[in-house]
């Protein structure tokens, strides 16, 4: 499981791990987007109203009219999680998240999914308590972050403790910008993995964006993170 992880809210955490999941998609991936931040839980609610973006007509979650099924749900479950090809299964947070325990359920969610199947976590904002449970149950974190000082140094601390959670970061994404100083990689001691334009506000219908992200995938494919993905 990849955690898509950030510093502060408004880093374009939950658009970078949709977008890249739906990018995953067109590379005939079977991918989960998973929503991890419980408190502050928009994952489903933004794969909805985009959804006429990126599938066909009569498809995604605002034609079938069904909620959205839960990260509780699939971890409870006695199926296994088979997300379609051409579209990423989305994950909300659970209706009553108080009363779950956030640990054992991305554990058992992780079980819960194909082992072919990449799982993007969409972690909360910054280095708060609730960030420790979708990191120590990923495999490695994904850096999202605008290209500003005080972003750029949560980031690092968010960085810092994905690696004390045995979660160490693939790479980092730039957001609101198509070229990135060689100082961020060095800032975050990881490569930086993308660059994705400012989409203004529906950045996911740019195709600007849906091209970044289409190269953000390309290259967190080649990755040792994408170790056993099927990924075109």
């Amino acid at each position: 499981m990849i955690a898509v992880a950030g510093g502060k809210g408004g880093s374009g955490k939950t658009t970078t791990t949709l977008g890249l999941a739906r990018a995953l998609s067109r590379r005939g991936a079977p991918v989960v987007g998973a929503d991890a931040d419980w408190d502050l839980p928009n994952l489903a609610r933004l794969a909805a109203e985009t959804a006429a973006d990126s599938a066909p007509a009569g498809t995604g979650p605002q034609a079938t009219g069904e909620a959205a099924r839960t990260v509780l749900d699939a971890a409870r479950g006695t199926d296994r999680v088979r997300p379609d090809r051409s579209e990423p299964t989305v994950l909300a947070a659970p209706d009553s998240p108080r009363s779950v325990d956030a640990h054992a359920t991305f554990d058992a969610l992780d079980g819960a999914t194909p082992d072919e199947a990449p799982v993007l976590l969409d972690c909360p904002a910054g280095a708060s308590p609730d960030v420790a449970a979708p990191l120590r149950a990923a495999d490695r974190a994904l850096i999202a972050t605008p290209l500003k000082r005080a972003a750029l140094r949560d980031a690092a601390k968010t960085a810092a403790i994905a690696r004390r959670l045995g979660c160490p970061p693939v790479g980092v994404v730039v957001i609101g910008e198509t070229s990135v100083p060689d100082r961020v990689a060095a800032l975050l001691d990881c490569p930086v993995l993308g660059a994705i334009p400012d989409g203004g506000a529906a950045p996911l219908s740019d195709p600007d964006v849906r091209s970044a992200y289409d190269d953000l995938a390309r290259r967190l494919g080649e990755t040792k993170a994408a170790t056993g993905w099927k990924v075109a």
